[in-house]
């Protein structure tokens, strides 16, 4: 078996170059080296004063970043023996992102769906940044929901269902489908166009809380639009997922 490639190590021109803080960005690659196994399990791993000349940066911020490791159990600190990998991060969450209409609608039977809110508002803001097919609706139902899995809350998102097409979803639909499962389950509405848009952001403080990472974590945004054959976009949904649950694999040939 090769060896683990190692990671490049960042300057502290690149760290600045993010609004993500320091700690954050180099717990993030700190958690990569384990997962990847650059640094193996039961490996001491290099002292805070080697790690913080060799990423640029001070002692205190390398030593935030181990703090997060050792809150998630990757690390354990010994007095006069140093710092050791104890596990690695857990992937038994991961949620693919699908990047064809088809498997966007397989059923996640494994995941529970919370519903938070559910009120009327106008069109979302972000379908009038984006070029996206068709025209907004005057009214809409935004339903803010929290996904699940194995105990772990891996997505929050708020769906935007046109007024009419939110009257007509079959019963208990906001708490069991997918958001396109819902765009093809509404009588009368046939999807003639459906988009969808992936970026990294950083968690904000109300996803922060409600996924259970920190302030500024890296994060997947996915924004998924289907449009009607009288070219109204019907449903619209804007889905922040936790960085280290979201997978994006694209099939190539």
């Amino acid at each position: 078996m090769n060896a683990p490639r190692p990671l490049a190590t960042p300057t502290a021109e690149a760290l600045n170059k993010s609004a993500v803080s320091r700690y954050l960005q180099l717990a993030g690659m700190f958690r990569r080296r384990i997962e990847q196994g650059e640094w193996a399990l039961d490996q001491r791993i290099p002292t805070i004063t080697e790690l913080a000349a060799d990423c640029g940066v001070a002692a205190v911020t390398v030593r935030r970043a181990l703090d997060i490791l050792e809150e998630d159990g990757l690390i354990e600190r010994f007095r006069a023996k140093g710092t050791f990998v104890r596990r690695r991060p857990e992937r038994d969450t991961w949620c693919a992102v699908n990047t064809d209409f088809s498997g966007l609608l397989i059923a996640r039977y494994s995941s529970r769906i919370e519903v938070l809110e559910d009120v009327p508002s106008p069109p979302p803001a972000f379908l009038s940044a984006g070029d996206w097919p068709g025209v907004s609706a005057p009214r809409y139902r935004r339903i803010r929901r929290r996904h699940w899995r194995q105990g772990a809350a891996f997505l929050v998102a708020d769906l935007y269902v046109e007024a009419g097409a939110y009257a007509a979803l079959p019963e208990g639909a906001l708490a069991s489908m997918t958001a396109m499962q819902m765009a093809s389950a509404v009588p009368g509405r046939a999807i003639a166009a459906a988009e969808q848009e992936l970026t990294v952001t950083g968690a904000d403080l109300s996803v922060a809380n409600e996924l259970s990472v920190r302030l500024g974590e890296p994060m997947a945004r996915v924004v998924r639009v289907a449009v009607d054959e009288a070219g109204q976009r019907f449903l619209a949904v804007e889905g922040i997922y936790r960085g280290d649950s979201a997978r994006l694999r694209v099939t190539l040939k």
